[in-house]
């Protein structure tokens, strides 16, 4: 399948895509004070961005050797086991409502370091629950794909390191901000690439090729599938001290060419409060007549005080006739990108507008979320608006380091129309996760 038609599928599966935000703005928003900050890479205004932390496997530090034989012997084991149950209420005029029930994870082995060598190799795997799962068309294959099941090798590669440098080469995960692991059902996204990385503690250099990609966000009925007619070429830059700066450049061959900046500060105000300004911007050029291209631009702004976290976001796409926006591979980098709804659905042919606000609060292991998003477009050729308001209610319960029970109520509403559409619904979630 090429990048067109897995896009065209991208967007038609946006709706079904909903995962507990509120797991992750809680978290991320206020479960820490003003004099506990952490860095940009923890903490990113997107509110999508923000989901797939839910729940992450945990990079352990491998062992460094003297022999090859102990590469073995010192090497990691890793994983998660998930159960997540997920229902949508559609209030469309003939539509069936869907549920489902699904048992997977990931199991990982990771190689021992020697002269700077190691591998690493994962099973990720879903599968429903019988029972437990809607039959035929009231299933919900959101989790382990229409067949109800879902195992493939997600990560499979080698890996050197040389002081500062990494080079990674095979099937891995990536988190930039147009390919990134978008962790919000069962499975993750992965990729197929050749990546080499440059950190230290305020620099990160990555330039890189991506062949192919697996997960959620490129279909499970299809495993691997290629990205473009030669894959992409990308690179950037990340800068976080206090002040933050990306600037990420892509090639996805014959399709687009796409810029991406963002930059702001994470200030403390006092020992308990803080506030976190960003700017972003995201230039996408055609290529061959594919139909993508946009100019976007957006804001954040979050304030966190004694354990309370309020977030105003706020994206505006310039109209481009016959052409739509591309949020990438994966969920998207954009501020008001939702666990659910993104700025992509509506941008076709017409100038759009998104703004998003949240409340979080944190008491003991409990955090409790609500966000509001508001997403607009004015007419296209065919004089057609849109304006879609999505609500997320949502709690996070963390047992300790390593047990997470979460659920998310959303609630989807068409404004625009005078009767019921396809975004009109109603989904609950929950969801038991367990590290190791």
């Amino acid at each position: 399948m090429d990048y067109h038609l897995q896009s065209e599928k991208m967007q038609g599966l946006r709706m079904n895509k909903i995962l507990g935000i509120s797991l992750a703005l809680s978290s991320v928003y206020t479960s820490i004070y003003a004099n506990d900050l952490i860095s940009q890479r923890e903490r990113i205004p997107s509110v999508r961005k923000a989901v797939d932390r839910v729940g992450k496997v945990e990079t352990k530090e491998v062992s460094v050797v003297d022999n090859f034989k102990h590469m073995f012997i010192k090497g990691k084991v890793s994983g998660r086991v998930r159960i997540t149950y997920g229902s949508y209420d559609y209030k469309a005029a003939d539509s069936i409502d869907t549920y489902a029930t699904a048992l997977g994870g990931i199991l990982k082995y990771e190689l021992a370091e020697y002269n700077g060598f190691n591998a690493g190799v994962a099973m990720y795997a879903s599968h429903d629950i019988a029972g437990l799962t809607g039959e035929g068309n009231r299933q919900n294959s959101d989790f382990s794909s229409s067949e109800g099941t879902y195992s493939e090798v997600g990560e499979a590669y080698l890996n050197y390191k040389y002081d500062d440098f990494n080079l990674r080469v095979g099937r891995q995960l990536l988190d930039t901000p147009l390919a990134d692991s978008d962790d919000i059902r069962m499975i993750q996204n992965s990729f197929n690439a050749a990546v080499l990385k440059y950190s230290d503690s305020t620099i990160e250099m990555m330039i890189g090729k991506i062949k192919s990609w697996q997960g959620y966000d490129a279909g499970l009925d299809d495993g691997w599938v290629n990205i473009g007619k030669d894959g992409v070429n990308f690179g950037g830059l990340a800068y976080n001290n206090m002040w933050e700066f990306n600037a990420w450049y892509y090639n996805i061959a014959n399709y687009t060419n796409a810029l991406y900046i963002d930059g702001g500060i994470e200030y403390p105000l006092e020992s308990d409060m803080l506030v976190h300004i960003m700017l972003q911007y995201l230039h996408e050029e055609e290529l061959e007549n594919s139909g993508y291209g946009a100019n976007i631009y957006g804001a954040s702004l979050e304030f966190v005080i004694k354990g309370v976290g309020l977030n105003f976001s706020y994206n505006k796409s310039d109209r481009k006739k016959d052409k739509k926006a591309f949020s990438g591979t994966g969920g998207g980098t954009l501020f008001t990108s939702m666990d659910t709804m993104i700025l992509d659905e509506i941008t076709q042919d017409r100038e759009a507008y998104a703004y998003v606000t949240g409340i979080s609060y944190e008491y003991a292991d409990l955090n409790f979320l609500y966000a509001y998003g508001n997403f607009s477009a004015k007419a296209n050729t065919h004089n057609d608006k849109a304006e879609i308001v999505e609500q997320d209610i949502g709690f996070e319960y963390n047992v300790n380091d390593e047990f997470l029970v979460a659920a998310i109520y959303v609630i989807s509403e068409d404004k625009a129309s005078a009767t019921k559409s396809e975004y009109d619904w109603r989904r609950a979630q929950v969801m038991i996760n367990y590290n190791f």
